[in-house]
């Protein structure tokens, strides 16, 4: 009860203070994140961060498989929807669900 309450301040507060800040604040905000968000220096370290993610989760898929091997068994269902989505990522558009590349 004592979180609660606790939450629940702090919800108020960060309400009236909010509010006290005004739409005027609130657009000031929010052009900010939207200049960094477009700002090409963070989108290539965005992007870069995704590509090495994506290799170092590949390397670990290897690692991992070769570790494991038979011993993990997978239902049939599984492991067709698995395939079927593999198949539609590799002749898809080159984009995810997200729009980022998929290099």
């Amino acid at each position: 009860m004592r979180y609660r309450l606790t939450f629940v301040a702090g919800l108020a507060l960060g309400y009236v203070l909010g509010t006290r800040a005004g739409r005027e604040r609130y657009e000031q905000l929010k052009n900010s994140a939207r200049q960094v968000a477009e700002n090409p220096a963070v989108r290539n370290t965005a992007e870069s961060a995704a590509q090495q993610g994506r290799a170092f989760a590949g390397k670990a898929y290897h690692v991992v498989s070769e570790k494991v091997g038979d011993h993990m068994h997978m239902p049939d269902s599984v492991a067709a929807r698995v395939r079927s989505l593999r198949e539609r990522n590799t002749n898809g558009s080159g984009t995810d669900d997200w729009g980022t590349s998929n290099t």
